[in-house]
C-alpha cells in the first residue's frame, strides 16, 4: 500500500460510476484502527485493515449534505423535491481559458453560464466595458484557428449583441450567480454538477451554502465471504484502488453442501477446502466426520442421489445402534419374525402388509363384558379386516371402537379383537430365502425384521454381522457428494447434503492422480449414526401418525369391587408403615424418583385426615408441591389403582 494515497470510501465511490466496475478496493484503516464493524439490516459487517473488497455495482440511495457555514450535516432522500442552484466559485481566474479549464462543472453540459471582466475587454474595433455580464452561449473551435467563446452581452435600452471571445484573452474573471434550478435527481445524474456547491432555496432556514454528495448502496463480494455483501458508502473506512495490481487476485465463494450439489457435472472432480467445519456432528458416527475440520482438504468426484435404508438393532444386551446403508450394500438378509404386544400394533402392520399372520406367545384371559376375547399360547391366527362397532360393556352404550378381525388358522373361527386390547404375538413366516437389500425394498413393506446371514465381503469388517436382529426402519432418498481425501483418493464415503452443513471452496489445485486416469473408488456403504439421526428421522415420517385408541370405561360394578379391594389393600399397607413425618428427610424427597410399585403410594381420602397428617410435614411441603401434577398424571396411567383428583398422595421412600 505504500506510495498510494488512501481516501474516504465514500469519496472514492462517489468518483465511480457503473461503466468503470469491477474496482478492488483495499482497506487502510477504519473507525477502529484495526477493523470496524457496522451492524447493517441485523447483520454484522466488519472490515479489518488489508481486506480486498471487489466493488461489483453501486446503486444511489440518498444524498448527504454537508453545510460548510456550521459543519451540519443532515441526508435528504434521492426524491426530495426542493431545487438547488448554483454558488459561484468565488476564486477569480486569470483568463477565459483557464476559467473553462479549472472549472469544476464541464462547459457543454451544463451553458449557459455567465462571467464578468474587471477590467475592459477589447475585440477588433469592439470594447466591451469591465464588469460587463457575459453569457456563453457555445465554443467555437476550428481547425487551424483559435479558439472562441460565443457569449450574449445585454446592452443598454434592451439592446443586445453576441461576440466572440478568444480563449486566450487575459484579464480577471468570475463567474456570476445561475438562475438555474435543479433537483437532486438531476444534481446526482450530472457528474460535472456533482462537484458544486449549491444554495437550497424555498426554506426556512434561509440559503444555506451546501455541499452535496451522494450515498450509494455498495454490492460487492469478499474473500471467504458468502454471497454478494450490500453496505453504504458512507461508512467511515479509508481505502485506495489496487484494481490494476490485484487483477489476479481470486475471490474465494464460499458455497454449502446443498449449492455444491447444485453445480454442473463437469465441475466435478474437483479439490475443494474446508472453510466452515461440519455442522450437526451430533448425528453421523463414522471415520471419516472428525477429519472435516476447517482448512481441511477434500476430493469430491460427483453428486447424485442414491437410495439409502435406515437399520437399527432390536433391543437386547447391546447398546442400541443404527446404520445408514445404501442399497449398494452387499451382505445378504434374511426374514426375522416380528413381535407385537398389542392389537392395534397388529392393524398397523396389517394395513402395510395385508394378510399378516401370528401367532399368540402369551395367554390372555376373556372380559366378556369388555369384548375381550381369551387367547392361549400357541393359537395361529390371520389378520383379516377392521371394523367399528359399538363396545359390548353396558356403561359404554352408544359408545364405538375399532375392532380387528382375525380367523383362527385350525378352527377357522373369526374372531374380534379391540384395537385397545393388549396382546403378546409373533409374526409367523414361511419364507426362508436370502434377499440383497435393494430386492427387500422392492417386496416388502417397512419397517421389517431381518438378520444378516452373510457379510459384505467388501468392508473389512461388517457391524451387522454380529446382531440377532436388525429392524430396517425406513427408506430415503439422498442428495449425495461422492467424496475422498487427498491421500486416500479411491476410498470414498458419501455425504448426505441435506443432514450435514459445511461451507467449503472451490480450489484450484490438482487432482491427485495422473490426468485422464482417475482411480477405481471403493465407496463405503455403510455409515453409523445416532440416535439423534432416527428420532429425526421419525418427526419426518411419522408426522401424521394417528395415536393408539384409549380403552373404555370399566363398568361402574367392576369400579366399586376393585375401589374395596384398593382400600382394604391400602389398610394392610398402612399397618406395616411407619409414619410419613419421621421417614422422608426433604433431600431423600427432592431426589425421589417415580416408580409404579403400588405399595409405595398412600392415599387420604378424606381432607380432614389430610390435615392432621400436615402438621409434621413442613420440611417436604415445596416437594410436595413440585411433584403434583406429575404424581397425579402418573397415577392416571396405573389402571389398577383408584385415585380422586381433590384427594392428595405422597411417595414414601
Amino acid at each position: 500500500m505504500a506510495g498510494t494515497t488512501a481516501l474516504p470510501l465514500q469519496q472514492l465511490i462517489a468518483s465511480l460510476d457503473n461503466t468503470c466496475l469491477p474496482k478492488i478496493l483495499q482497506v487502510c484503516s477504519g473507525v477502529y484502527f484495526q477493523g470496524s464493524i457496522y451492524e447493517i439490516s441485523g447483520s454484522e459487517v466488519c472490515f479489518s485493515t488489508g481486506d480486498l473488497i471487489k466493488v461489483l455495482n453501486i446503486e444511489l440511495l440518498s444524498v448527504c449534505c454537508d453545510d460548510i457555514s456550521n459543519n451540519e450535516q443532515f441526508e435528504l432522500p434521492i426524491n426530495h423535491t426542493g431545487l438547488f442552484k448554483v454558488v459561484p466559485e468565488e476564486m477569480p481566474y486569470s483568463s477565459i481559458e483557464e476559467m473553462l479549464s479549472l472549472r469544476p462543472v464541464g462547459l457543454e453540459s451544463c451553458l449557459p453560464f455567465t462571467f464578468t471582466s474587471r477590467f475592459k475587454i477589447t475585440i477588433g474595433n469592439y470594447t466591451l466595458g469591465a464588469d460587463r455580464a457575459l453569457t456563453v452561449l457555445s465554443i467555437e473551435r476550428h481547425e487551424g484557428e483559435e479558439d472562441y467563446v460565443r457569449c450574449h452581452v445585454q446592452g443598454q435600452q434592451e439592446a443586445s449583441a453576441e461576440v466572440c471571445i478568444p480563449l486566450s484573452s487575459q484579464g480577471e474573471f468570475r463567474e456570476c450567480e445561475s438562475e438555474e434550478r435543479f433537483t437532486l435527481q438531476e444534481i446526482m445524474a450530472s457528474p460535472c454538477l456533482r462537484s458544486r456547491k449549491f444554495h437550497l432555496i424555498n426554506t426556512t432556514k434561509g440559503e444555506r451554502t451546501l455541499v452535496l454528495s451522494p450515498i450509494y448502496q455498495v454490492h460487492a463480494i469478499m474473500n471467504l465471504r458468502k454471497n454478494v455483501l450490500k453496505f453504504p458508502s458512507s461508512l467511515e473506512v479509508d481505502v485506495i484502488d489496487v484494481t490494476e495490481t490485484c487483477k489476479d487476485v481470486h475471490f474465494v465463494t464460499p458455497l454449502s453442501l446443498t449449492e455444491v450439489h447444485a453445480q454442473p457435472d463437469n465441475s466435478f472432480p474437483t479439490v475443494v477446502e474446508i472453510l466452515e467445519g461440519a455442522e450437526n456432528s451430533s448425528l453421523f458416527k463414522c471415520s471419516w466426520l472428525p477429519k472435516l475440520s476447517k482448512s481441511s482438504q477434500l476430493i469430491f468426484h460427483k453428486v447424485g442421489t442414491s437410495a439409502m435404508v435406515l437399520l437399527s438393532n432390536l433391543k437386547s444386551r447391546k447398546a442400541q445402534q443404527y446404520f445408514l446403508a445404501s442399497q449398494q450394500y452387499g451382505g445378504r438378509f434374511r426374514r426375522r419374525p416380528r413381535e407385537f404386544n398389542s392389537v392395534y400394533e397388529l392393524y398397523v402392520a396389517s394395513i402395510q402388509a395385508p394378510g399378516l399372520k401370528v401367532s399368540v406367545t402369551r395367554s390372555c384371559e376373556g372380559v366378556e363384558e369388555e369384548g375381550l376375547p381369551a387367547l392361549s399360547v400357541g393359537e395361529q391366527l390371520e389378520v383379516v379386516r377392521c371394523e367399528i362397532m359399538e363396545l359390548p360393556c353396558e356403561s359404554s352404550k352408544g359408545q364405538k371402537q375399532s375392532f380387528e378381525e382375525v380367523k383362527q388358522q385350525d378352527e377357522r373361527e373369526d374372531i374380534l379383537m379391540p384395537l385397545y386390547m393388549q396382546g403378546h404375538f409373533v409374526e409367523v413366516l414361511s419364507d426362508n430365502k436370502k434377499y440383497r437389500l435393494r430386492d427387500l425394498g422392492k417386496e416388502f413393506n417397512l419397517p421389517l425384521d431381518v438378520k444378516v446371514v452373510s457379510r459384505d465381503t467388501e468392508l473389512e469388517t461388517d457391524p451387522l454381522v454380529g446382531f440377532p436382529s436388525l429392524r430396517i426402519e425406513g427408506a430415503m432418498l439422498e442428495p449425495t457428494i461422492q467424496a475422498s481425501f487427498p491421500q486416500t483418493p479411491d476410498h470414498c464415503f458419501e455425504i448426505p447434503t441435506q443432514w450435514l452443513s459445511m461451507s467449503v471452496f472451490f480450489t484450484k489445485d490438482p487432482l491427485p492422480w495422473p490426468k485422464g486416469q482417475p482411480p477405481k473408488c471403493h465407496v463405503d456403504s455403510l455409515t453409523e449414526v445416532t440416535n439423534t439421526f432416527f428420532y429425526e428421522f421419525s418427526k419426518h415420517g411419522n408426522s401424521d401418525a394417528a395415536p393408539p385408541p384409549r380403552p373404555p370405561k370399566r363398568n361402574l360394578s367392576s369400579s366399586k369391587s376393585s375401589k374395596k379391594s384398593s382400600k382394604s389393600s391400602g389398610k394392610s399397607s398402612k399397618a406395616g408403615k411407619s409414619k410419613p413425618g419421621k421417614s422422608i428427610p426433604t433431600k431423600e424427597l427432592a431426589d425421589l424418583t417415580l416408580n409404579i410399585e403400588q405399595e409405595q403410594i398412600v392415599h387420604f381420602e378424606q381432607r380432614g385426615e389430610w390435615q392432621e397428617k400436615q402438621k409434621g410435614w413442613q420440611a417436604g411441603e415445596a416437594h410436595l408441591i413440585i411433584y403434583q401434577n406429575q404424581i397425579i398424571e402418573f397415577i392416571y396411567n396405573v389402571s389398577s389403582i383408584l385415585f380422586i383428583i381433590d384427594y392428595q398422595c405422597v411417595f414414601l421412600q
